[in-house]
């Protein structure tokens, strides 16, 4: 892809996130059946549904959710996604979905854990685990996150899949192991091939850690530098990534770290929004020596690496800030350290 040098508005933002690669094009005509797309309400539902259709145009792709949201039904079945409402807490619903033969998972709950953690484990263990049962005969792609691991030294490189899923604290790092345990223990059970994407930090012009950090930045906010290094890949790439991941399944599931190559400080991200701005940010606390990261090495060897680089990533969002771009409002609370969302 020709990168552009800036993203002009959410139309051509999402055209750039969803405009599929040779290599994603090629990997789903390599495999067999629909795609069915459970979860897809959230940040990255939407654009994953749209780049599958885009890369496969000739076969069926469903998207599952609520749709509680005014206005993505129609944007779905306008780029020709199929759209069926369904509460995924609820077995009988899961039970009447089409049965096909790819299925990514995308559903899960993370903010508003705090004061509602039987949800948030209802959302992210019992779910899977029905989803697990009911689609025993798919391929399951399951997005996960880097919070299952435990905090890593920052010069380390980040955690492998080698390194045992045990989080720090909190009940969404660990309902999300829980997520996992689910459709490892239904791939054992019933031979369903699948993979656990360990995600970190999906950036989106409109929401991400560059957002947060870049609208600090440009506000004179403080940035707190505790948790002071982070991993972050285009959102776009991370879609492709995963689509592409359905022919990578394995039986049991396995992990699978999705993330761009290079652990990212925070202070130096700040600073380079601060040139950008030409303003000096302002920094609270200390990096601690340990944080979530992710090594994305085995990912990178099977997929190849991220196609939009760190630096394009700042530049877009230097620019998208400048001009009053659009925002989701959404903070990702990538600084927190105690679990509590």
């Amino acid at each position: 892809m020709n990168l552009p040098q800036r993203l002009s508005d959410v139309a051509h933002l999402e055209d750039v996130m969803t405009t599929p690669a040779p290599e994603l094009v090629a990997d789903l005509e390599r495999l067999s059946g629909d795609i069915l797309i459970l979860g897809v309400g959230g940040k990255m539902g939407p654009t994953l549904a749209r780049l599958a259709k885009r890369a496969a145009p000739g076969r069926r792709v469903i998207a599952v959710a609520r749709f509680s949201e005014p206005g993505l039904r129609d944007n779905l079945e306008a780029w020709g996604v199929e759209c069926i409402a369904c509460d995924l807490l609820e077995r009988d619903q899961i039970e009447r979905l089409p049965k096909s033969e790819n299925v990514v998972f995308m559903a899960g709950r993370k903010f508003g854990s705090s004061g509602r953690e039987d949800l948030t484990w209802a959302m992210n263990v019992m779910v899977p685990a029905q989803v697990a049962e009911v689609f025993r005969a798919s391929r399951i792609v399951a997005f996960s996150t880097a919070c299952v691991y435990p905090y890593v030294d920052v010069a380390s490189g980040g955690a492998t899949e080698a390194v045992p899923a045990v989080p720090p604290s909190g009940d969404y790092a660990n309902s999300c192991v829980g997520r996992e345990r689910m459709f490892e223990y239904f791939s054992r059970k019933h031979g369903t091939p699948g993979r656990l994407l360990r995600l970190e930090y999906a950036i989106d012009m409109r929401y991400g850690v560059l957002h947060d950090v870049g609208r600090k930045v440009f506000a004179g906010a403080g940035i707190d530098l505790t948790m002071g290094h982070v991993n972050v890949i285009w959102q776009g790439d991370a879609n492709s990534m995963a689509l592409r991941a359905l022919g990578l399944c394995t039986s049991p599931a396995s992990a699978l770290n999705l993330s761009g190559p290079e652990t990212v400080s925070v202070r130096a991200l700040a600073e380079a929004f601060g040139r950008h701005f030409q303003r000096q940010p302002v920094f609270t606390g200390k990096e601690a020596g340990t944080a979530w990261l992710v090594n994305s090495a085995e990912a990178h060897r099977l997929l190849g690496r991220p196609e939009v680089p760190l630096d394009t990533m700042i530049a877009w969002q230097a620019d998208w800030i400048e001009r009053g771009g659009a925002s989701l409002g959404k903070d990702t609370h990538f600084d927190s350290r105690d679990g509590k969302y």
